[in-house]
């Protein structure tokens, strides 16, 4: 029965699994790769949305749109998103090489921060164009995105500060008053591994996006293109009304 909303953040060497219910949390998990994630909740998830880039540019200047629509509506918080690499750079092992490819195919330089999620943008790519089940299921979001989504208006301050942590445990109480409590569980069952407070808060606040109530699942923008393998070319979030007017 596919009663499963899961929000999914990559950390430094885990995914974050964060799942509710339509009644509210039920459980978090830490998985090493992102096929094990699927292979746990394929049976289960109706949703499971992933703060990574799907879908991907193979060659040209014009960017991601979704990325574009983000940044503006972030205020402050606009260099969080940035721009992923071409498929093909995604595939190299080696940053030079990388950033060589991506400049070749998009005139574009590559950040050391896009290269570091490489791989994993890679293994998300390969498991939604070989897996027809998970390209139903996936959809890619922004924490970012979403906290902002919630709070009505652009947040201020990065998300690693004391001030950031502060705002955004707001944002989510303000959405949901039991979501203090979610925050400490979450944080709890993740002991021991190299999950951090940060990678929480962005997997609960996907998940309770994911999950149905307040609001309605919107995206960026709100008819997103496809790219040339056929996915979705979109950042979504939930809220009351559109956070762009395109």
């Amino acid at each position: 029965m596919e009663n499963m909303f899961v929000g999914v953040d990559r950390g430094r060497d885990a995914w974050l699994a964060v799942a509710f219910d339509t009644d509210g949390y039920d459980h978090s998990r830490v998985f090493d790769e992102i096929g094990e994630l699927w292979s746990s909740y394929e049976e289960t998830a109706a949703l499971i949305l992933v703060d990574m880039p799907i879908g991907l540019v193979e060659s040209g200047t014009s960017g991601r749109r979704c990325d574009e629509l983000a940044r503006s509506v972030l205020g402050p918080r606009r260099q969080s998103i940035f721009t992923p690499p071409v498929r093909e750079a995604t595939r190299k092992r080696r940053y030079p090489a990388a950033k060589r490819v991506n400049e070749r195919k998009s005139d574009a330089s590559l950040s050391k921060q896009a290269f570091a999620i490489s791989d994993q943008i890679a293994a998300v790519d390969d498991l939604l164009r070989n897996v027809p089940e998970a390209r139903a299921t996936f959809r890619e979001s922004h924490p970012e995105v979403c906290f902002r989504a919630f709070a009505g208006e652009p947040l201020q301050h990065s998300k690693k500060t004391a001030g950031g942590y502060a705002e955004r445990m707001r944002t989510l109480a303000g959405h949901d008053a039991d979501a203090p409590p979610v925050v400490q569980a979450v944080a709890e069952s993740t002991g021991g591994t190299e999950v951090t407070v940060d990678d929480v808060l962005d997997a609960v606040v996907l998940a309770y996006t994911a999950q149905p109530g307040w609001g309605s699942l919107r995206s960026l923008p709100p008819e997103p293109p496809t790219d040339p393998k056929g996915l979705p070319v979109e950042i979504v979030y939930r809220s009351e009304t559109s956070l762009v007017d395109v």
